[in-house]
């Protein structure tokens, strides 16, 4: 177990009646000689002294972003910048709804908000407080969204509460805090570090004449979503992506086209370098003979459109690639996991991700997703509905437990 000596770790303590138990995590990492620098919000002083979580630490700690005298000190004007540029970890714990809103909001209104905003190490979230504003529907976006950014968030726990209700919301102990930010020093999080994983998203469009294609729904969210968070797993991810309007994952290479020839040549040239291809564009099936070079005009009654196939990019990949773990996505409107199961063996992947129009809060446009997942082994797990980043968390996860499997390639 890596121990957390000369690590220099940023505690960041908000208003709830849990702040108590950060006392035994200080005392926890200075046993393990940890540098430890506490920041407290306004609230937090409710709960619990500076004075205290001073001496355990053996540091200041800083409350306010200003000097207590204007006119004699100017010491405090720039600590946020040195915390960021020292910390090798941050956690906020307990973290309220009220300061989570503000981090998803990115605003710099206290020493926890600047420090977070010029933080360049991990940062850690630990949600603590009473059950319903836990599960508020705003309250879980919010920690959604921190949770795409690329922040850790340590789930609360179900128990008993300071209201006296019982459900989710406790603040886990501290032993369980110390481990979890065990991990994250570690750096086991970055499992996938060192791998080439190509992702293709959104859709494309095939030109009729300059003003007119054939095209589909595709938003690229599900595409995207596996793109950013093997980012965030520490893989160099490729990310070739047709017409949409949608922001680059950080540290992730895109790669924009628009028409299925484009996308086709796009996966081709660099296929073979990729240990996971994860072919989640919605790629038109056919495109038009002939383009026009200017506008059809509105003259005719009847109009015939000429249209021939397009390359079947997944069918070509296993030729090209052999070692690689494939994943296609197959989107059905009947016999859905009888068609998946049929495309998995006739394109000879290791993996079909099996979407249905009939699942509500599914389908184009959405940011949440339910879908089948269906391996190569012939098992076949259906998901429940949850946003496109941790249907994207519990894809991959799938892949990695698959790849690590002696017997998993085996074509």
């Amino acid at each position: 177990m890596k121990s957390f000596q000369n690590k220099n770790i940023i505690i960041a303590v908000t208003g709830g009646i849990a702040a108590y138990k950060m006392c035994n995590v200080i005392r926890l990492l200075k046993k393990e000689k940890a540098n430890v620098k506490v920041i407290m919000s306004e609230a937090a002083t409710q709960f619990i002294t500076p004075l205290t979580l001073s001496t355990l630490s053996e540091n200041e700690v800083t409350v306010s972003l200003w000097p207590e005298n204007k006119y004699q000190s100017t010491k405090k004007s720039v600590e946020h910048i040195s915390l960021g540029l020292w910390g090798d970890a941050m956690i906020i714990a307990p973290a309220s709804a009220h300061t989570i809103s503000k981090l998803t909001n990115g605003m710099a209104s206290d020493i926890i908000g600047v420090t977070v905003l010029s933080l360049r190490c991990p940062l850690i979230i630990a949600p603590a407080m009473d059950v319903d504003m836990y599960q508020n529907e705003l309250t879980q976006k919010n920690i959604s969204y921190l949770k795409e950014m690329g922040y850790f968030i340590i789930p609360p726990e179900e128990g008993e509460l300071a209201s006296g209700l019982k459900g989710v919301g406790r603040l886990p102990e501290p032993e369980k805090l110390v481990e979890f930010l065990r991990t994250v020093i570690s750096g086991k999080h970055l499992d996938l570090k060192g791998k080439n994983i190509l992702v293709t998203a959104g859709p494309t469009h095939e030109p009729i004449d300059p003003v007119r294609f054939i095209g589909n729904h595709s938003s690229g969210k599900m595409g995207f979503a596996l793109a950013r968070v093997a980012s965030q797993r520490g893989a160099n991810v490729t990310l070739i992506s047709g017409p949409v309007s949608l922001q680059t994952p950080k540290n992730v290479k895109r790669i924009d086209v628009t028409t299925s020839v484009e996308m086709t040549k796009a996966v081709f040239s660099g296929v073979k370098k990729n240990q996971i291809i994860f072919m989640s564009a919605a790629v038109a099936d056919y495109t038009p003979e002939k383009t026009e070079l200017n506008k059809i005009k509105k003259n005719k009654k009847n109009f015939s459109l000429s249209l021939k196939e397009t390359t079947d990019i997944l069918a070509s990949l296993r030729s090209k690639n052999k070692k690689a773990f494939l994943v296609g996505f197959a989107l059905e409107t009947e016999n859905e996991v009888v068609n998946a199961t049929n495309k998995l063996l006739h394109k000879n992947v290791d993996m079909i991700i099996l979407n249905s129009l009939r699942d509500k809060g599914a389908g184009f446009g959405r940011d949440t997703n339910k879908v089948t997942i269906i391996d190569r082994n012939k098992s076949i797990e259906e998901l429940s509905l949850m946003s496109k980043y941790n249907v994207a968390e519990e894809i991959l996860e799938r892949v990695v437990r698959l790849i690590k499997k002696p017997d998993a390639k085996k074509h």
